[in-house]
């Protein structure tokens, strides 16, 4: 237990940082919570609320039987507050989690204001006092300062790699001529807006996108970009099926005169009225001009009005095999917590649940209990054995995905990925019987 430890300090009111906060608040524990917001903001970053959504308005998919449902499945028994926020901020979206990023941060800034244990400060830490607790979920474009401190504890394990946002358009602009609405599968009903291409329109709009021009990346360490977050140009340089098998893959659609698609670009809606769409996997750093002229090829989007362009940021992480322990601490200094995309963890849960873990742990710290750990029977403690336990040479962020849970000798698909699901779903709750 820390002596006469009266708050946690958090560093960030981004998924990661709200949730450690709130997580805090339900175990008695006081939090003072940290953010350059609204005096400051990032280059990725225009909303003055708490856990804004950059790259994509998506929580991926509810369904169970994917990797995604199964973390929301277990977040929930944990009581997750994004996950309570979203349900009611949701747009439709199939079997996604999709909301209103306007309404969904305002809803948890709302949520955090209010709450009489948690004490907000607009500001910025970058030196850490050893006989306090802290939890650093500053997000990906943690400032220089800050990330230098922590550099400074870990060593050489600080990395950067590039991230990106994809491009908005309005409804009334999509020529439905050549678009249609339905999900794949028909799973989903009418949630996305499909804008299929034939082999000739869709080799036009390939040789376009990898001719068009990008805009030069500075005050970066290096150009590398990971793969969940891959600039669509960039995809379609690896070859010429490429994308085709990626975002604009055509399985599961038919368009309205029965025929199938050679390729398909999903639009899905922003807002809950569904004024406004983002160009699905369509992250890019292509020039504003260039994004104009390249995705206007795209028939449906001949005149398409684009609200926000795709922009590429900043995105920073640590090498969490060799810096952090089982619980998400520094090795060198374990009265710290990090959490979200800075630990190596990548996406909006991914990153929300590590906020959980520190928020729990640390009122362990704090209060003197047992810290928790989770098995990697689960997904959440799948995603925390293998910020411990990758390669610390070739570390990359990771994603909740079936390949990182313990293994299950069943042959049949939907049978093992039910399985994962029925073993999880028992550790978590004999770890957290009753949602506190």
């Amino acid at each position: 237990m820390i002596k006469q430890q009266k708050e946690v300090i958090i560093i960030g009111a981004g998924l990661a940082g709200c949730e450690a906060a709130r997580q805090l608040s339900k175990r008695g524990v006081k939090s003072v919570l940290f953010d350059i917001k609204p005096q400051r903001m990032t280059p990725a970053h225009s909303n003055p609320c708490f856990a804004e959504l950059v790259c994509s308005n998506s929580l991926k998919s509810e369904d169970v039987l994917t990797a995604s449902g199964l973390l929301k499945a277990e977040m929930r028994i944990m009581d997750s507050l994004v996950l309570s926020a979203a349900e009611g901020c949701r747009v439709a979206a199939g079997t996604a989690l999709a909301v209103d990023r306007d309404l969904f941060s305002e809803k948890i800034t709302e949520i955090i204001k209010n709450d009489a244990n948690i004490t907000i400060k607009c500001g910025e830490v970058s030196v850490f006092d050893k006989d306090a607790v802290y939890i650093v979920a500053a997000g990906p474009l943690c400032t220089p300062a800050l990330l230098s401190e922590i550099s400074r504890l870990c060593g050489s394990g600080n990395l950067s790699f590039y991230d990106a946002a994809a491009p908005i358009v309005t409804e009334e602009s999509i020529d439905f001529e050549s678009a249609f609405r339905g999900a794949r599968y028909g799973k989903g009903g009418d949630d996305y807006i499909n804008c299929p291409m034939d082999k000739q329109q869709y080799l036009s709009f390939l040789n376009a996108l990898i001719t068009a021009d990008i805009v030069k990346l500075k005050d970066f360490e290096d150009g590398s970009v990971f793969e969940g977050c891959m600039p669509v140009e960039v995809l379609a340089k690896r070859g010429g099926d490429a994308i085709r098998f990626g975002p604009l893959k055509p399985v599961g659609l038919t368009c309205p005169d029965g025929t199938k698609p050679y390729a398909a670009v999903q639009l899905r809606r922003e807002k809950a009225a569904g004024e406004i769409f983002n160009i699905v996997g369509f992250q890019t750093n292509l020039t504003f001009k260039a994004q104009k002229q390249v995705f206007s090829l795209i028939p449906a989007l001949k005149n398409a009005e684009f609200v926000r362009y795709g922009v590429m940021h900043r995105n920073s992480f640590l090498n969490a095999p060799k810096v952090l322990d089982g619980c998400g601490r520094l090795k060198a200094a374990p009265n710290i917590f990090i959490a979200g995309q800075l630990s190596g963890v990548e996406g909006y849960m991914e990153s929300a649940v590590s906020g959980i873990m520190a928020g729990i742990n640390a009122a362990g710290l704090v209060l003197g209990r047992p810290l928790i750990t989770l098995s990697a029977d689960t997904m959440t403690g799948a995603l925390f054995n293998y910020l411990t336990n990758a390669s610390e040479k070739h570390f990359q962020p990771m994603n909740a995905n079936f390949g990182i849970l313990n293994p299950l000798a069943v042959a049949n698909k939907k049978a093992r990925y039910q399985a994962f699901y029925d073993r999880a779903i028992n550790e978590i709750t004999r770890a957290f019987p009753v949602v506190i």
